[in-house]
C-alpha cells in the first residue's frame, strides 16, 4: 500500500492548538501498517471522552471543545482518521471503506489504547464510525454524544444536495479542504484557521482519503455496510446507556436527525437533548465551548454505576 505521510513542518504553528501528537500503529490491512495520530490531554485518571471527527477535518476541529472538557477534569482522546491530519494517507482511493475505517479506529482505541469506559462524541463521519464501534463493543461505552450525524442504512432516499456533494467530492478537478469547511460553518473562518485544515493535504495524491470518504456512505439498500449499519441499528434500539443528541440549529446535511435517535435509542429518552445555536455543519467551530459544556455537564450527570 503506497501512503503519504504529511510532512510534520506543515503543522508549524497551528492556530489555538497546543497539545502534542502521539502515535500508534494499526494493520493497514495488506499485511503492513499505518501510523494513527491522536492528541490527548487532561487528567490521566480522568473519564474517557473520545472526539471523532469527519469529513474533511482532523482532531484540530475540537480545540475549541477540549479545554470544556479538561477543565472538567475528563481525559480526552481525539484521534486522527486515517486519511487525515497527521495520520497516514493512503494514496490508493480502493484502500478505504467503511469497514476499514471502522477497524483503523478499534484497532487504534481498544487495542492500543485499551479504552474503556468511554464516553463517545461523534460528529458527522465519526458518528458513522464511531456508532459502529459502540453497537459491535458496547462494553467499551459508558456514554453516547452524537452532533450532527447519522447512521444510514441506504434504505431512506438521500437528499438530493448530498448526493451533490458526493459527486462533487469525486470529481471537482479541484478540493480545497479549508474552503469545504469554511463553507459548513455560520461564522466567518479566519486565514489561518482555512489554512490550517488544507495543511495535512500538500497535494492531490493526500487527498484520496478525503475525497472518497462521501462515496462510502450507504445510499443504496445493497451498499457494502448497509447490513452492518442495520445491525448496529438492532443494538442502538436496545441501547440504555446515557445517549444525548447536541447538534447545531444551522445544518442543512444533518437537520432532524436528532430526532431520529430521540426516539429510536432507549438511553436517549429523558436525557437533556439540545439544540446549539449558531452552529453550522462544523458546530466545533462555531459553537465548540458551548459543546463542550455541554458534554461535561452530561458526564457529571449521569455517573457510571
Amino acid at each position: 500500500m503506497d501512503l503519504f505521510r504529511t510532512p510534520e513542518e506543515r503543522f508549524a504553528a497551528l492556530p489555538g492548538s497546543a497539545h502534542e501528537p502521539r502515535y500508534v500503529e494499526v494493520g493497514s490491512g495488506d499485511g503492513g501498517t499505518l501510523r494513527v495520530a491522536y492528541v490527548e490531554a487532561g487528567p490521566a485518571d480522568g473519564e474517557v471522552v473520545v472526539l471523532l471527527h469527519g469529513e474533511p477535518s482532523w482532531s484540530f476541529l475540537w480545540r475549541h471543545v477540549v479545554p470544556e472538557l479538561t477543565g472538567a477534569g475528563l481525559r480526552v482522546v481525539a484521534p486522527d482518521l486515517v486519511g487525515f491530519g497527521r495520520s497516514d494517507k493512503p494514496t490508493d482511493p480502493a484502500a478505504y471503506s467503511y469497514a476499514a475505517h471502522v477497524e483503523w479506529v478499534r484497532e487504534a482505541l481498544f487495542d492500543r489504547l485499551d479504552l474503556t469506559g468511554v464516553t463517545l462524541v461523534g460528529q458527522d463521519w465519526g458518528g458513522l464510525i464511531g456508532l459502529r464501534l459502540v453497537a459491535e463493543h458496547p462494553g467499551r461505552f459508558a456514554r453516547v454524544v452524537v452532533a450532527n450525524t447519522g447512521l444510514p442504512t441506504g434504505d431512506t432516499p438521500m437528499s438530493e444536495a448530498f448526493l451533490a456533494w458526493q459527486r462533487f467530492a469525486t470529481t471537482a478537478p479541484r478540493f480545497d479542504v479549508g474552503r469545504v469547511v469554511a463553507n459548513g460553518t455560520v461564522t466567518d473562518l479566519p486565514a489561518e484557521v482555512v489554512a490550517a485544515y488544507d495543511a495535512p493535504f500538500p497535494d492531490e495524491a493526500s487527498k484520496a482519503g478525503a475525497r472518497v470518504f462521501p462515496a462510502l456512505v450507504p445510499t443504496a439498500p445493497d451498499d457494502p455496510a448497509s447490513a452492518a449499519n442495520r445491525a448496529a441499528w438492532e443494538v442502538l434500539t436496545r441501547w440504555e446507556k446515557p445517549f444525548l443528541t447536541a447538534f447545531s440549529d444551522s445544518d442543512p446535511i444533518t437537520g432532524g436527525g436528532d430526532r431520529v435517535f430521540q426516539r429510536l435509542v432507549p438511553g436517549a429518552q429523558g436525557m437533556p437533548h439540545t439544540t446549539l445555536r449558531g452552529g453550522g455543519h462544523f458546530l466545533q467551530e462555531d459553537v465548540g465551548p458551548e459543546l463542550g459544556r455541554v458534554v461535561a455537564a452530561f458526564v457529571a450527570a449521569t455517573p457510571r454505576t
